[in-house]
């Protein structure tokens, strides 16, 4: 039966639809046939209980920039009318991005938020990760600048990088004697309120770090992301180039850890990092990388995505 959906997302018209997850989620949902609608978070009110958005019906084209999309007038929409809503506004996970759980929250799960608002923001990327401390590498969470000496003096060559950053932003490699640490520590207190990770540098990231899809705790799917040439970082934002990479046993191994922590905050759509045998990241706000999954000869992970909420629909709104 088809479903009313709304997608939660930056301006499309800024989007790069060949390499987009979220434009790839909307065209799968547009093939099914489901009513598609789109709408940017900075149009969201509240007002007499009333969750509403200036909401557009959007019709998508699989073609390149400029020519991906046409929208019809917005008009201003209960957003408790809708079967399904996905959020997924690019972070910084910050005060804006968290209010904006606790207003999609009010609909939830009546009206199915992927993934679900209050577990998005009780589960941020850089911290649940640290319920797994047997499945990552020495990692540290603070401010405290004697604590991230004492940590490189154990660990060596160490990352820093801001607790709740992304697409590789802030990402910064110091060896055990690089001099520039104290700098970079009063750089990041007078830009970030938050504590800061630090973890041990792992050498297996010039191999590649390697993005896991997990849907409904179920691995789908890896996309290997090598560092540029003179680059500590892996990010495709940064110049990463991505790879198909079949799931090792380890791989698996840290899937399964993980699963029923995914499974019982209902998250839907996760992608996980590893780095040789060690999880450094669990992604839940907007997973990435699904076009070039599919592009490198990988399964469409948009099907995988709208079979579990077609599927599960009635089990994830009871949860």
């Amino acid at each position: 039966m088809p479903l009313n959906v709304a997608m939660q997302m930056d301006d499309i018209s800024t989007i790069e639809p060949s390499g987009d997850s979220s434009f790839a989620i909307m065209l799968e949902a547009q093939k099914r046939g489901h009513k598609l609608s789109y709408f940017t978070p900075n149009s969201i009110s509240l007002n007499e209980n009333i969750l509403s958005a200036d909401v557009s019906n959007i019709k998508l084209f699989d073609k390149q920039k400029g020519k991906h999309f046409t929208l019809e007038p917005a008009k201003r929409v209960n957003l408790a009318s809708f079967d399904v809503i996905h959020m997924r506004q690019d972070p910084p996970f910050d005060m804006n991005y968290i209010t904006y759980t606790h207003l999609l929250e009010r609909i939830h799960p009546k009206t199915l938020v992927v993934n679900p608002p209050s577990d998005v923001r009780n589960a941020p990327e850089k911290i649940l990760v640290m319920d797994f401390p047997e499945l990552m590498p020495p990692t540290m969470i603070t401010r405290d600048k004697n604590e991230i000496y004492s940590f490189r003096k154990i660990h060596g060559d160490i990352i820093i990088k801001p607790l709740y950053g992304n697409g590789g932003a802030g990402v910064f490699l110091l060896n055990s004697g690089d001099q520039n640490l104290s700098s970079l520590i009063e750089l990041f207190e007078q830009s970030f309120v938050e504590p800061f990770m630090i973890q041990k540098y792992l050498p297996d990231v010039r191999a590649g770090d390697k993005r896991i899809i997990i849907i409904d705790g179920e691995p789908i799917a890896g996309l290997n992301r090598i560092p540029a040439k003179g680059e500590s970082r892996s990010n495709m934002h940064v110049g990463g180039r991505p790879e198909l990479s079949e799931l090792t046993k380890r791989d698996l191994q840290i899937c399964k850890t993980i699963a029923p922590a995914l499974k019982e905050r209902g998250m839907i759509f996760v992608g996980i990092d590893v780095i040789g045998d060690y999880l450094t990241e669990i992604n839940v706000t907007s997973p990435t990388g699904i076009r070039e999954i599919k592009r490198f000869g990988g399964p469409d992970i948009a099907v995988k995505i709208w079979d579990a909420i077609e599927k599960n629909r009635q089990t994830f709104k009871a949860r």
